[in-house]
Parts: C-alpha cells; structure tokens; sequence
C-alpha cells in the first residue's frame, strides 16, 4: 500500500511540474514530439499502401498468376531488362491455347494485350484511354464487376464483335445520367457498342484504375495485329496449389518452346506473392530509414531530457533533503524522477501521435497517397517515447536519490 500511495504521489507531482512549466516541458520535450510524429506517420503511409496493394494493385488474388514476356521482380536492372526484351519471344495465341488445353492445375487461364487509343462519344472525346483485348474469362479472373450491362462473351470474342466494356471514369464522363449500354462508342475510329460498365476501382497515387476499354481479344488482334504484347493471366485451382500450377505452366510452356534443361526461361512468371514480397523489400527499405531518423530525434529529445531533469534536481535539492529528513527513501526520490521523467516524454510521445493523426486525416482527403494510423504504431510511439524517458532519465532520478539530506538542507539557490 505505502509503495501505491508513493507511486501516485510521485505521479501528483510530476504532473504539477507538467503543469506548471508548459513552454520549459514543450521544447523539452520538442525531439520526442517530432521522433514519435516521424515514426507514426510512416508507419500509416506503410498501413495505407498495404491495405492498397491487397485491395487493389494486387488484383490477381491470392491463386493468381500472370505469364508475361519478361518481368522483373526486385531490384530493377535496365542491362537485364533490354536483354530479356531482346531475347524473349512474344507470347502467342497458340501458346495460349496449348497450356489452356494441357494443364491440370489451373482452373482458368484468360489472354490480355494493352495499348493507348483515342476515345470519342458524340462531341467529347478522349486522346489516350487505356484499350485492352481480352478473352471473356478476365473478367473473372481479374473481378471487374459489372454496375450496369455485362463483362464480353466467348462468342462475342470468337466473332471478332464490336462490343466494348467500359471503365466507370468513362462512364462518368460520356453518360453521367444514361444507362451507357446499348450506346456506340468510337476506338480508334472504329464504332463499337457498350455491353457494359464497370464498377469504379479508384486511383493508384493519382492516376486513375477507371479510364479503360475493354474489347474482345480476337476483335484487338483484328485491329492491331497477332504480335501485339499478349500476355496470359491464371487462376489456380486454389491458393494451396499456386506454386504447382506456375510450375505446370512453366514446363508446359518450356516444351512448347523447346527450351533444353539448363536454358534459362525466355518468359517470366509473376504471381501475387511475388508483388507482395517486392513491396515488403520497399517499405523494409522506408522503415529502416525511418528508424535512422527517429532513432536520431529520439536521443536528441532523451539528451534534452536528462539535462532538463538534472536543472531539475538542482533546483529541487532543498525539497529533497526536506522529504529525505522527514523519512522518505532513495527509492521513494527515485521513483518520483523517474515517473516525471517518463510522464513527460510520454505526453510528447502523445503529442506526437496526435499530431500524426491530424496529418493523416489531411493527407489521405487531400491528396492521392493513402494512410491509416494503425494501433500498433499508436503504441510503438508512446511506449518508445515512455523508454526513453525512462532511460534517460535514470541518472539524474540517481543523483537526486543519493543526496545528503543534511547537504540538500544547507543548499541554497
């Protein structure tokens, strides 16, 4: 009981001090704040783009794949990526239909090619929309929900159809109050009739997910030719047979080709898993150049502390002497530099939080870049900001315990 009721005391009395020095405890306690708001706010720019990359950019799932002429996971090398362009061939259409009707682990397998193309819609247009050729199954496997109309068919693809399926920025801008299906839509200078509209997907740093067309794969290659950048995007018959399903797609595609054992892949596989681990490498590579800085403001705000509390022992030595003579304990003067050290980096870590949370809340409605203040990061800031308080402030709590009460009496300011 008598160590509670000298705890709470020694709380009492570090907040009075709190108190009663606001500007003095404020730039005391100016590193802590901007440690603790440094490490908060990037650490919700890393929640943010997280939950972005597993909403959003990551749409292949946790079963998807993607076959692509060349891919470059982790570090970008420009040498290697001009000697894969050079060497690899394009995917083909053949290719395509040889693993669909081959492989036994994969329980959807779609065909994609990409380009730019002007759009136009009575009196408005628009000079470079994103234009895809696909077979009718990317809509599943990609999950582009319809809000009006429908996704392509396989018999609007096997008949090289005129159809279109749109993105909802499209949507918005040619039909902002009609129902776009059944409308015709002019790609490349060729008419094409709406079958559908999509439902919005959002923006990735400012550039839109919506601003798109989709045709029907045999329909792009009718427009573009056969050799246009084909690239294959696959399902898994589940998440637990992802890695044998790529490789089934790998040796199908090896035989097709007649690469020997030992020659490398002249094709790249990318799955889902794949994206995440190199977006983990870039924000390993943004957490630890966040804790150099934090680290650096967190000893900067310690030190600061420590000075701050050995003026405050100084000034305090009468009142010391007067507590020591009257029966408290070095434990008891201990503990009440201690709590009042760590309460006051506490309160700047808190500080701290609040203001990266008033950061966050501006950033992500005024600007294209997500964040989310996890709890985690919350907790991380206060207890760090508490620790170094706490550390820092041992040596003075020390030399305040081990006063002379006779000495600390006889000391005058």
């Amino acid at each position: 009981m008598q160590s509670n009721a000298s705890f709470w005391e020694a709380v009492c009395v570090a907040g009075g001090s709190l108190r009663s020095s606001k500007m003095r405890s404020f730039l005391t306690l100016l590193g802590i704040i901007l440690a603790t708001t440094t490490l908060i706010a990037v650490m919700s720019v890393i929640e943010g783009m997280d939950r972005y990359v597993a909403q959003n950019i990551s749409d292949m799932g946790v079963d998807g794949f993607r076959v692509r002429r060349a891919v470059m996971i982790g570090q970008f090398n420009p040498k290697k990526w001009l000697e894969m362009q050079r060497r690899n061939p394009q995917l083909s259409r053949e290719e395509f239909q040889f693993l669909r009707d081959k492989t036994t682990l994969v329980r959807e397998l779609g065909m994609e090619a990409h380009r730019q193309a002007p759009i136009h819609y009575g009196q408005d247009s628009l000079e470079a929309a994103d234009l895809y050729g696909a077979t009718a199954n990317i809509g599943v496997i990609s999950n582009y929900q319809p809000a009006q109309g429908r996704f392509i068919t396989e018999t609007e693809d096997y008949r090289n159809a005129q159809v279109a399926f749109i993105g909802a920025d499209l949507k918005q801008r040619f039909f902002p109050t009609v129902d776009p299906v059944g409308k015709i839509m002019y790609v490349q200078g060729r008419p094409f009739e709406i079958v559908g509209a999509a439902e919005a997907r959002g923006s990735v740093f400012g550039q839109s997910l919506d601003e798109y067309v989709i045709i029907p794969m045999g329909t792009y290659q009718k427009m573009f030719g056969v050799r246009v950048g084909i690239g294959y995007t696959g399902l898994a018959i589940d998440r637990f047979h992802l890695e044998q399903a790529q490789d089934e797609v790998r040796m199908l595609l090896r035989a097709f080709r007649h690469l020997r054992p030992g020659q490398e892949d002249n094709f790249g596989l990318m799955a889902s898993d794949s994206l995440v681990e190199l977006w983990d490498q870039l924000t390993g590579a943004i957490a630890a150049t966040a804790v150099a800085i934090v680290s650096v403001f967190m000893v900067v705000g310690g030190v600061v502390i420590m000075n701050i509390m050995l003026a405050v022992v100084t000034e305090r030595t009468h009142e010391i002497g007067v507590r020591k003579s009257v029966g408290a304990r070095r434990i008891d003067v201990l503990n009440q530099f201690l709590v009042e050290s760590s309460m006051m980096a506490g309160a700047g870590g808190m500080a701290g939080v609040l203001i990266a949370w008033v950061v966050a809340i501006i950033v992500r409605n005024t600007t294209p870049v997500p964040m989310a203040v996890p709890l985690r990061a919350v907790l991380i800031g206060v207890g760090l900001s508490t620790i170094v308080g706490l550390a820092f402030g041992m040596y003075p709590a020390q030399r305040a315990s081990k006063l002379d009460p006779i000495e600390a009496l006889r000391f005058e300011r």
